[in-house]
């Protein structure tokens, strides 16, 4: 019978796995190559199985028993490291790291305010930040590079727990000397725009719900021009290139290039874009993780799914 492994083995493991690599792995835990080598031998020796493919030019690669071991020492882990502050009386404070993703176009209106929260009740906790679209970020929290994620719910596959924190409907932006954005009541229906060009904010899965918004509408997209950035979007809108119709709304109407915007509100019966957060099905989230949900459950409140 293969001996037992043990949380040190983990604790190199879940290392080695981060970094996909035993030099630079064995430099952040601060113990030599070969006994990070050994290590990690033993341990497959008692799994029985083979948790890394070494290879020539880079390093390692995780074999799919080792990506779910990683999800499973991780919660092994934080429930040792609960069990130690328990036992010292430290069980109401939270330390180590939680890796959170975020969709680019929501980190500037929510991720802010959420860590200055999260920091005052929690300090004792790193926090670090993978910056993302939404397809990316889907794999990201499935293979395990992020704890949790927050962002948009559309196209959101199988094999995740969700929680919506608020539901935004689309509107529209013209540029200040556009005939719309006089109009009192500041509001338009998509096929008033019918023919004009427009910007579009393309990114995976969100340019597939601005297609169904079209679609909706009865109305064929003249589209001038494509960008990833919101901010790039906003602002060849205010140079007069075309409207574009975005989710999230900015206090300010002034944009990077100095020209001003105009948030027209759609008359149109269209889905609302939901904000959420998400992380992966089936896997025991760290308390780290669920003190990250809760926290943003107390500033837009919540809807689990």
């Amino acid at each position: 019978m293969a001996k037992p492994f043990t949380l040190t083995q983990l604790r190199y493991f879940a290392v080695v796995a981060e970094l996909e690599n035993m030099t630079a792995a064995a430099e952040r835990l601060l113990v030599t190559q070969s006994t990070l080598s050994t290590a990690m031998a033993q341990l497959e020796a008692s799994l029985s199985t083979q948790l890394f493919v070494r290879l020539r030019t880079r390093g390692l690669r995780l074999t799919p028993s080792g990506r779910q071991l990683a999800q499973d020492a991780k919660v092994l882990l934080e429930q040792a490291d609960s069990l130690y502050e328990s036992a010292r009386g430290l069980a109401t404070s939270l330390v180590g790291e939680l890796k959170v993703g975020v969709f680019s176009p929501l980190a500037p209106f929510r991720l802010p305010a959420i860590l200055q929260t999260f920091e005052a009740k929690h300090p004792g906790v790193e926090v670090s930040f993978l910056e993302a679209d939404l397809a990316s970020l889907q794999s990201a929290v499935l293979e395990g590079q992020c704890d949790v994620a927050l962002m948009y719910g559309h196209g959101l596959g199988h094999g995740f727990t969700r929680t919506v924190l608020e539901r935004v409907p689309p509107h529209v932006l013209v540029h200040a000397e556009h005939p719309a954005a006089s109009r009192p009541e500041r509001t338009i229906a998509l096929k008033d725009l019918e023919g004009e060009p427009s910007v579009v904010l393309d990114l995976p899965h969100s340019r597939e719900y601005y297609e169904q918004l079209y679609a909706i509408a009865g109305v064929t997209p003249n589209v001038r021009h494509r960008f990833a950035g919101y901010e790039t979007v906003r602002s060849f809108v205010a140079k007069g290139h075309g409207y574009a119709m975005l989710n999230q709304r900015l206090h300010s109407d002034l944009t990077y290039s100095g020209g001003r915007v105009v948030a027209l509100t759609l008359t149109d019966d269209f889905p609302p874009i939901e904000v959420m957060v998400v992380r992966p099905e089936g896997v025991t989230p760290t308390r780290r993780a669920l003190a990250f949900e809760q926290t943003c459950v107390r500033l837009y409140g919540a809807t689990r799914h």
